[in-house]
């Protein structure tokens, strides 16, 4: 019984972590929009079972990113007072990594999505 409890705790952390992200976070409520338009797209297209899963491994991938560059931006806040210069460099790598991971979803969509737009 215990165990059902500790897993409804972490659950529950995980959705306030997601919570947050979804108050606060405008790079993750922007990448949720387009999230759903794409799955709107994935409907309303009719893509292929195969098709449906490699978009959602890449919708998520730029979401889990963006959770990441979320958590490294606020250990990096912590240090502020006392700011190395390589926390920038840190910020900045991190967003790029949200960045190369957003260009390989549009790719990946584009492949996609254009055979049906211009079918």
């Amino acid at each position: 019984m215990q165990r059902i409890k500790n897993f409804g705790m972490s659950l529950r952390h995980a959705i306030n972590g997601l919570g947050y992200s979804l108050r606060y976070e405008k790079n993750f409520q922007n990448e949720v929009i387009v999230a759903v338009l794409v799955i709107g797209a994935m409907i309303y297209y009719r893509v292929t079972p195969s098709e449906m899963i490699v978009l959602f491994l890449v919708i998520m991938g730029v979401l889990i990113m963006e959770l990441l560059n979320t958590v490294m931006e606020r250990i990096a806040d912590i240090l502020k007072p006392r700011v190395h210069p390589y926390v920038r460099v840190i910020k900045d790598l991190m967003a790029a990594s949200v960045l190369v991971t957003a260009l390989l979803a549009i790719i990946i969509g584009c492949i996609i999505f254009i055979p049906y737009v211009f079918a």
